[in-house]
């Protein structure tokens, strides 16, 4: 009860902040567009928001008419005024996340945040676990994020600045000691950040460059995952020492991000080679920039001197030997008994020459090496169990970031590889046509090449544009290796992997490059891991069997020793709900990655699933911390690895407050759900889960038969979803540098997954998130009333089943049958859109009724109260935005040469739709 009134009082705190922005955009309006459109505006809200209370036909017509009575410019302005109003609620909504976790902190000792660090390690203590198997367990601990520039964060950057400005003011009002001068000041500023915000251009003029997109990721590292990333390493290292009797706990650096923009190839031909080494750089240039901004400011702290202290030998001698070798006449720090800024100075030197000349730093293991030096010394005369917790927070952020600041995967289309190695095994007569032949017999003559110590590649054979390409992409990998340490490029990923020769052809084009090499005693030399992304359904089941196939041979054998026997495995959770629906993909990635550990297991080999996850529930999206759970217990222990994409980034991470707390929520469960699984904590519902898994693939199997027969089986399919969704219309919204199909072409299977979400969700139907899971669950529940208890068990005990269950309940709560009606009215024939629309709405309904019965909610999420809160709070701002944007593509497609400015009306409803939504794509 006392928990249920902190939530209510935090709530109303939440509903001050988003009508004192209210207000003010009210204010904004008034001054720039006159009584007319506020007034105009309000109207719009009052009636949307006693149409979500009370829905009544005929204020819905008066509603609509409203709306198509709208003209430019007025309508531009009223579709602003409702875009505008999503980013103050966006910027309230982090603000408050960051006072929720304040107000936590504030109740010390009376209870942990759920989710936070101390409440994992205080679980642990209270579950009796030894400090030898937590240690271990830390030991193989490995959390791995990887950011991308997938197109579907459609605000633009400059709104986000607005945005954590304003969230940062009102974060600031919160403090209870302001001045009356303060709080006017403070208020002045939110004021002045919403008409900037309303006097800033939403939408892009230009597709963003790759370049673009890396100076947007870099962002990200420069401004959060620098500081963020050691504060976690720390907190779990005290929370440690604070709840157990051991002082000596060690927490490795088990807490990474990478990084796939700048290489991921797949589908983009503006990722060339050239802007790979480019990103390589950039990423090193800010490491490097990170780490003098610090030192410098450790010099101003380190006024240690040698006639107070004594300092270690070591570090005196290093520092004579430095300035001799590095230091010209005059570089050296004036001060001789500052030993600490002298050896700094030093250091400052070698970093500014790192990449440039011989007197810069190799690698960051010199770099380590020098900082190491310090802290020893330091330890010698600083208070025990005191550390100077800068220096060890430098030290930590060298060991996580090195000079390369984020492993930049590489990704590119089987497609690719096996053109290139069909046209260079031609060229030296091994295969006429590689192909044409079977998968048996590419393999014999993968691996022959593979066993081969000589070359392929003729010096003087000239090659196809293509596969030249396909060449300097692996020479590039060679030369980043040279340049940037092995580091700065781990892992090749091969999309749409169907067999085992995929991943061999990726090897025999590393070999060509000397990443791989055969050395003429047979011994292997291997420097780039391979990893299969199996993405459709069809490829997760063959999963299990191409992996067996390629941990039989010996050239595959060799390869993975040589990487310590772990193999890395991409999932993707896109084009398997493409292909299958929600729900059956999601069943797949479960059973694929429990099979493929199985197999792993029986050749003692270990394994990271890198899960291919968007930001946007048809796509895998939702919590981070939920996403790990949702994973087979037994493969938590192998390492995880998932993207974080799009809109996500902004959400989780634009503000360091809400990235810290993501981050703990992603490190708590990991660890929890790790020990847990190490110990046999979960290991009572092992027989109860071998139950429910065949339960569930029954239920998968209808629900993938009804996924099918509506967007396989169906011949107008695609013309509906043309035609009710603004599809057509995304490709002009410029919010990524990738086509938004894989050939440029119109076939469904040429059509990447984002626009697909992206569309569905804009329409407000959520087809990709949940079409056919009720029809799959209903098969089963309405068997018998045992079944239903089965299934309401299963969501009780068994967090993958949960997690799914609440993802689909959530898409059900942001879909709106009535607004998606409207997108259906645009289909030009009747009885398509009647027919088709009529199966989604029975299978809306049909889905949210079997929801209901097994969570035992009186409505969609009653247990997750501030998700359910914010839905609320934001559709009837949405609804408007859906009913002008239906009105802009109905007039865009009646034209036969569409009106600039309707088009770009049009566009500011898909991104004001977006941020009202937020996990879009």
């Amino acid at each position: 009860m006392q928990t249920l009134e902190k939530e209510r009082d935090s709530s109303m705190s939440l509903r001050r902040d988003v009508k004192a922005l209210g207000n003010i955009l009210g204010e904004v309006l008034l001054h720039h567009g006159g009584p007319e459109l506020l007034e105009k505006v309000e109207k719009i809200r009052v009636t949307t928001k006693k149409l979500r209370n009370e829905y009544d036909e005929g204020t819905y017509k008066a509603l609509k008419q409203e709306i198509a009575n709208l003209k430019a410019p007025m309508r531009q302005q009223v579709i602003r005024a409702f875009s505008v109003y999503f980013h103050l609620i966006n910027a309230a909504e982090q603000n408050h996340r960051i006072r929720r976790r304040r107000e936590y902190q504030l109740q010390e000792g009376e209870m942990a945040q759920p989710g936070s660090i101390e409440s994992a390690v205080v679980s642990l203590k209270n579950k009796q676990v030894d400090e030898e198997t937590i240690q271990q367990v830390l030991d193989e601990l490995s959390l791995e994020l990887i950011i991308t520039a997938h197109p579907t964060e459609a605000t633009k950057h400059s709104v986000l600045e607005i945005q954590k400005q304003i969230a940062s003011l009102l974060q600031k009002l919160d403090q209870p000691q302001l001045t009356s001068k303060e709080r006017k000041e403070l208020e002045d500023g939110l004021v002045n950040e919403v008409t900037i915000l309303w006097q800033t251009d939403e939408l892009r003029h230009r597709k963003p460059t790759v370049m673009d997109e890396v100076r947007n990721g870099l962002y990200y590292f420069d401004q959060t995952f620098f500081d963020v990333l050691p504060e976690i390493h720390q907190e779990l290292e005290e929370q440690l020492k604070e709840n157990f009797d051991s002082s000596s706990w060690k927490v490795p650096n088990f807490l990474h991000f990478g990084s796939w923009i700048g290489g991921d190839r797949d589908g983009n031909p503006n990722v060339t080679p050239e802007v790979t080494w480019e990103t390589l750089h950039k990423q090193r240039n800010l490491a490097l920039k990170k780490y003098k901004e610090i030192i410098v400011q450790l010099m101003k702290r380190f006024s240690h001197s040698t006639e107070r202290v004594v300092i270690s030998k070591e570090l005196v001698d290093s520092v004579e030997k430095d300035e001799a070798k590095y230091m010209e006449n005059g570089q050296a720090w004036a001060v001789e008994a500052e030993i600490y800024r002298r050896k700094f100075a030093v250091m400052l030197k070698r970093l500014e020459e790192t990449g440039k000349s011989a007197i810069g730093y190799q690698d960051a293991a010199e770099l380590l090496d020098d900082l190491q030096l310090i802290e020893d010394s330091v330890k010698s005369h600083q208070p025990v169990d005191r550390e100077w917790k800068a220096l060890g927070k430098l030290i930590r952020q060298v060991q996580l970031f090195g000079f390369h600041l984020a492993s930049l995967d590489v990704r590119n289309h089987s497609g690719e590889h096996e053109a290139a190695i069909t046209e260079i095994l031609k060229k030296v007569q091994l295969a006429d046509d590689y192909a044409s032949l079977s998968e048996t017999e590419k393999q014999k003559v993968l691996e022959d090449v593979l066993n081969d110590p000589r070359p392929l590649l003729l010096l003087n054979e000239d090659y196809s544009e293509e596969t030249q390409e396909m060449l300097k992409v692996f020479q590039m990998i060679k030369n980043a290796h040279d340049e940037f340490g092995r580091n700065a490029i781990t892992v090749y990923l091969i999309s749409m992997t169907e067999s085992a020769s995929d991943l061999l052809e990726v090897l025999v084009l590393a070999k060509e490059a000397g990443i791989y090499r055969v050395h003429a005693d047979g011994s292997v030399e291997t420097h780039l891991n391979v990893a299969p992304l199996l993405e459709t359904v069809d490829d997760l089941i063959a999963g299990p069997e191409i992996m067996e196939t390629l941990f039989r041979m010996e050239c595959y054998s060799s390869h993975l020793k040589k990487h310590g026997n772990q193999q890395e495995i991409m999932l993707g959770y896109s084009d398997g709900s493409k292909d299958g629906g929600t729900l059956t993909a999601n069943w797949r990635l479960y059973r694929a990655q429990q099979e493929i550990h199985d197999v792993a297991k029986k050749f003692g080999l270990g394994l990271k699933f890198f899960h291919g996850r968007g930001g946007s529930l048809g796509r895998g999206g939702g919590p981070l911390n939920r996403s790990i759970l949702s994973q087979p217990p037994e493969t938590l222990g192998d390492g995880v690895k998932i993207t974080e994409q799009g809109e996500v980034l902004s959400s989780r991470y634009l503000l360091e407050d809400i990235a810290y707390r993501s981050l703990e929520q992603a490190t708590s469960t990991l660890l929890e759900s790790t020990v847990d699984n190490t110990i046999g904590f979960v290991a009572g519902n092992e027989l109860e889960e071998k139950e429910w898994r065949s339960i569930l693939e029954d239920i998968s199997n209808v629900s993938l038969k009804k996924y099918q027969s509506l967007v396989f089986g169906d011949p107008d399919f695609l013309t509906y979803f043309h035609q009710a969704t603004p599809l057509n219309e995304l490709g002009a919204l410029n919010i990524g540098s990738r086509p938004m199909s894989r050939k440029n072409r119109n076939r469904f299977e040429d059509l990447r997954a984002i626009p697909w979400v992206f569309a569905w969700t804009q329409s407000r139907q959520l087809l990709p998130a949940w079409y056919a899971a009720g029809t799959g669950l209903n098969s089963y529940a309405s068997e018998s009333a045992g079944h239903l208890h089965q299934l309401q068990e299963m969501y009780e005990k068994w967090p993958f089943f949960r997690s799914t269950v609440d993802n689909l309940q959530m898409a059900l709560l942001k879909a709106d049958i009535t607004t998606a009606k409207e997108y259906a009215a645009l289909v030009e024939d009747e009885e398509i859109a009647d027919r088709i629309f009529g199966n989604i709405v029975e299978e809306y309904n049909r889905t949210k009724e079997v929801l209901l019965k097994i969570t035992g909610n009186q409505e969609l999420l009653d247990n997750t109260v501030n998700i359910q809160e914010s839905v609320h709070r934001r559709n009837p701002y949405v609804d408007p935005l859906n009913l002008l944007q239906v009105n802009l593509i109905k007039e865009l497609r009646e034209q036969e040469d569409p009106d600039d400015d309707l088009l770009v009306e049009a566009l500011l409803t898909i991104s004001g739709i977006a941020a009202g939504l937020r996990n879009t794509g």
